[in-house]
């Protein structure tokens, strides 16, 4: 019973110190939502010619104001392989990073496709980096549809990914977000139940020229 009784206060004292840096994370995004000021203001260049770099600069709350500001892509033209990056900011940044590249995934987490299979409904995948017996390959899983609605987080749309209808688990509940910084740049979202969900969600980019869909792993 007293093995029992600590194991309950070691449960409790863990959910506890989640729970607070949970807490934290949510309020390092900024208090109030969006404040009004366009993507120019907040990147400090034009939208249009804005790199990696310029985001590298921003904090966590100045990343949350430039999804607010963003709107969502065409639907049709998320089309081929993006790569992805996550972006290092908030207190749980490191917790986050280490689920996607070890636990989402087959592999290191390197980027999303999609396909407008439909007018206003598509699917899509992951890439993840897989090393074995010293080869490296690309593998293309965890699939998800895609389409153009309200968003989970403030009242705007977003280009949506949801991998409920795949996926078991943890992944069950996650649900990504992106809005369009320029046609080589986009600005995500990413949430899950056991994060909070839409409250608390995690900051990553889409970049560069996408290559041609290739399709997921039989």
């Amino acid at each position: 019973m007293k093995k029992f009784k600590v194991i309950l206060i070691g449960l409790g004292i863990i959910m506890l110190l989640n729970g607070i840096l949970m807490g934290i994370n949510i309020l390092q995004k900024g208090i109030g939502g969006y404040k009004g000021e366009s993507m120019q203001t907040i990147l400090g260049v034009d939208p249009a010619t804005a790199t990696i770099d310029d985001l590298k600069k921003l904090d966590k709350a100045q990343i949350f104001q430039l999804f607010y500001a963003a709107t969502a892509p065409e639907f049709a033209s998320m089309k081929g392989e993006y790569k992805a990056k996550t972006l290092p900011l908030g207190i749980m940044a490191a917790s986050a990073d280490f689920f996607t590249h070890n636990f989402f995934g087959p592999g290191h987490w390197e980027g999303k496709a999609f396909f407008p299979f439909e007018k206003i409904k598509g699917w899509g995948y992951n890439l993840f980096k897989v090393s074995s017996d010293d080869k490296v390959s690309i593998a293309r899983t965890r699939k998800m549809n895609t389409y153009v609605g309200k968003s989970t987080i403030d009242d705007r749309n977003s280009f949506h990914l949801d991998y409920s209808p795949f996926n078991g688990g943890l992944v069950h509940s996650m649900h990504d977000e992106i809005r369009k910084v320029n046609d080589r740049l986009f600005i995500c979202m990413g949430h899950m139940a056991a994060g909070g969900g839409s409250i608390n969600p995690a900051p990553f980019i889409l970049h560069g020229e996408p290559s041609p869909w290739v399709g997921p792993d039989k």
